[in-house]
């Protein structure tokens, strides 16, 4: 059974490991800051929001993080930014229900849909984004500042 819900406080050494986790899967560092600035402001959930999912045991086995924002072409899309799931806990139930929960609440803010990206060497995970969503012919392409 995988519960979905809101970080509480106390959930903050878990959520940071699973984040450094992320973080290590794509093979960056983040400094402390960073992880403070990112709790805070998931804690406000405000501009940026995040969810974890529990296990029986109420233990935290994932997190996820997103944001709404505004199209010039449709209502408003949710982009869903970081996805980790424990590696114990893959193959549960665990992705597929922090997805889930997220087009919820972006379905209930009125977004026409979410979307995310992923690094084409995730075959694991792209085997359960290919159950979940269609893959767009989109490149994404970024410039550092």
């Amino acid at each position: 059974m995988i519960a979905i819900g809101p970080l509480q406080p106390e959930d903050r050494p878990a959520w940071q490991e699973l984040f450094e986790g992320y973080n290590t899967f794509y093979e960056r560092t983040l400094p402390a800051e960073t992880y403070d600035k990112k709790w805070q402001a998931f804690q406000e959930d405000e501009s940026i929001h995040a969810l974890c999912a529990r296990d029986d045991t109420g233990t935290v086995v994932g997190i996820v993080h997103f944001l709404q924002h505004p199209s010039t072409t449709t209502d408003d899309v949710c982009y869903l930014q970081d996805l980790f799931t424990a590696p114990e806990a893959r193959g549960r139930g665990v992705g597929s229900a922090l997805i889930g929960a997220v087009a919820a609440w972006a379905e209930q803010r009125g977004c026409c849909r979410v979307y995310w990206h992923t690094n084409e060497r995730n075959e694991t995970a792209r085997r359960l984004y290919d159950q979940l969503a269609h893959r767009t012919p989109f490149i994404t392409y970024r410039q550092d500042l």
